[in-house]
């Protein structure tokens, strides 16, 4: 399969801005950022999307959607000049907005209307969406922003690899860790920790950094050079080596 010229070693920046903004110190226990993406492309550019464990708000085309973790890559069609503007929450903050369990989103799109009633901000710019969730904003969850803090740890700790011993740091059941995870992330744990220790790799591919592929497989704990890269394929669509070539 030909690779899209346009995605490669870099090239996409000629055709897509990326911009992000910190929340304000009111919204911070619930957003993790405002970002805005624009697009020109005169041809459709099939735009590979890698998932987090975040639930995002996305006001696109005049409407605006909630959208939950998704447990695999994307694959998102971009043609002409458009763009977004998207609000990240911090993993398990979006439970107070929801009222019920994340995992019921994961893996959907839903009208952002069935969560935030009313109308929707105009302009779209950080300001305004400011505003528009500081009048929603539901009382605080400490329960969610420990879940966050959770989230952060495995983020950061590269030593972090099996959901037994997590767990057994937290001083909780694996089974309990779970269903705090599904109840507040949407995803489980096991899930969340091997995105981050993936996402390690994509580091350095980003960095530019020549790769031992045998030897980082090791490092991170697989079996086997196979194993790795099908995990990795699944959470990104692509092989490796593939991803690789795109950065």
């Amino acid at each position: 399969m030909a690779r899209d010229v346009r995605e490669l070693s870099g090239a996409w920046t000629r055709y897509q801005r990326h911009t992000t903004s910190d929340p304000s110190p009111e919204l911070a226990p619930y957003v993790e950022r405002y970002w805005m993406i624009s697009w020109e492309y005169a041809e459709p550019y099939r735009q590979l999307i890698v998932p987090y464990p975040r639930v995002h708000l996305t006001f696109r085309d005049g409407g605006a959607l909630v959208q939950g973790v998704s447990s695999g890559h994307q694959i998102r069609v971009l043609t002409g000049v458009d763009g977004m503007f998207a609000v990240a929450f911090r993993p398990g903050c979006f439970r107070p907005f929801l009222g019920t369990s994340v995992s019921t989103i994961t893996d959907r799109a839903i009208d952002a209307g069935e969560i935030f009633p009313g109308d929707l901000p105009d302009p779209l710019d950080v300001p305004t969406v400011e505003r528009y969730l500081l009048s929603r904003r539901p009382e605080r969850d400490v329960r969610a922003e420990s879940v966050a803090e959770i989230v952060a740890t495995i983020a950061a700790n590269p030593a972090i690899g099996r959901v037994e011993a997590l767990a057994d740091d937290l001083g909780m059941t694996v089974r309990g860790l779970q269903r705090l995870f599904a109840e507040y992330v949407g995803i489980g744990p096991k899930w969340v920790i091997r995105r981050y220790r993936l996402h390690e790799v994509t580091e350095r591919l980003g960095r530019g950094e020549q790769v031992d592929w045998a030897a980082l497989a090791a490092e991170l704990g697989y079996a086997d050079q196979a194993h790795f890269a099908r995990d990795f394929k699944k959470m990104f669509g692509e092989p490796p080596t593939w991803y690789a070539e795109r950065y």
